[in-house]
């Protein structure tokens, strides 16, 4: 039995390009729609938060909106380059290089679909907040891009290569969350629609949002006649993609907050209150 650590499924330095060499700004609508979608959600959130973490700012208005509003915003980057760059600090999500009970808030705008280590990523998410402190996060999952999949297993049905990630679902986002102990955990999904005149259209926007493949290992090249074949396949069937966004929120456990019943408190009996009665007149 091996002691070695397992491989990582994604290859860390190639992700940490693809995030360098994303466009960012307005041309990620992608990445922009996430964090419109974040923000809508903590709207709804009746507290103030004056320490909070940004891990990987795909989009500056998030970061400008919440300082703007006089919270003290601390960015995370994976890229070493990109952090030196914005002032933010540099470390990998499942890695990252803060003190427990550090923030009130954490927000990740998208990016958890291709980390390592998802569970230690979301545990070093809650350890980092304060008690009482809430995290809000968003990322592409489970259901997205299935034009594109479906396109790649056609053109390469005889020789089929990994060229896109396995994808979160919402059942065990909201299993893990809870696992990890994340108070009041909630998960839920927004579909996006989109249509395309080309395939490579489809892949401009997923470059811009740093979604496409960094996968470990070798990567196959794909031939041109692959991607004429992939390209015919999609236009084809219309050129239409969808896009599914999952949420998720939790808090660090804290006192003050609602606390389940404790099991057997219940003061009316469950069999009786679904009891069927036969209608008067009735034997």
């Amino acid at each position: 039995m091996s002691d070695s650590p397992p491989r990582d499924l994604f290859d860390r330095r190639r992700r940490a390009l693809r995030r360098l060499r994303e466009t960012g700004g307005e041309a990620d609508f992608i990445g922009t729609e996430i964090a419109s979608q974040i923000a809508e959600r903590l709207a709804d959130v009746k507290r103030e938060f004056r320490n909070v973490a940004v891990i990987g700012a795909r989009t500056p208005q998030l970061v400008d909106a919440l300082r703007s509003g006089g919270a003290e915003v601390t960015v995370i980057e994976q890229s070493g380059v990109l952090a030196a760059a914005n002032g933010a600090l540099a470390g990998e999500e499942d890695r990252l290089p803060v003190e427990p009970e550090s923030f009130d808030l954490i927000i990740w705008p998208g990016g958890l679909e291709s980390v390592n280590d998802v569970p230690g990523a979301l545990l070093r998410c809650r350890l980092a907040l304060k008690p009482d402190g809430l995290m809000l996060g968003a990322c592409l999952a489970e259901g997205s891009l299935p034009a594109l999949r479906a396109a790649l297993r056609r053109a390469e049905a005889e020789r089929p290569a990994a060229r896109l990630h396995p994808q979160l679902a919402l059942q065990a986002m909201g299993d893990l969350l809870g696992k990890i102990g994340f108070a009041l955990p909630v998960v839920d999904v927004e579909r996006m629609t989109l249509r395309y005149r080309t395939l490579a259209s489809l892949v401009r926007d997923l470059r811009a949002h740093a979604a496409t493949a960094v996968l470990a290992g070798p990567v196959p090249p794909l031939a041109r006649r692959i991607w004429q074949a992939v390209e015919d396949s999609f236009v084809a069937e219309g050129g239409e993609e969808i896009l599914v966004i999952l949420h998720w929120s939790g808090w660090a456990p804290d006192p003050s907050q609602p606390q389940p019943a404790r099991r057997g408190s219940a003061t009316a009996s469950l069999a009786a209150a679904l009891e069927r009665r036969e209608p008067d007149g009735q034997n």
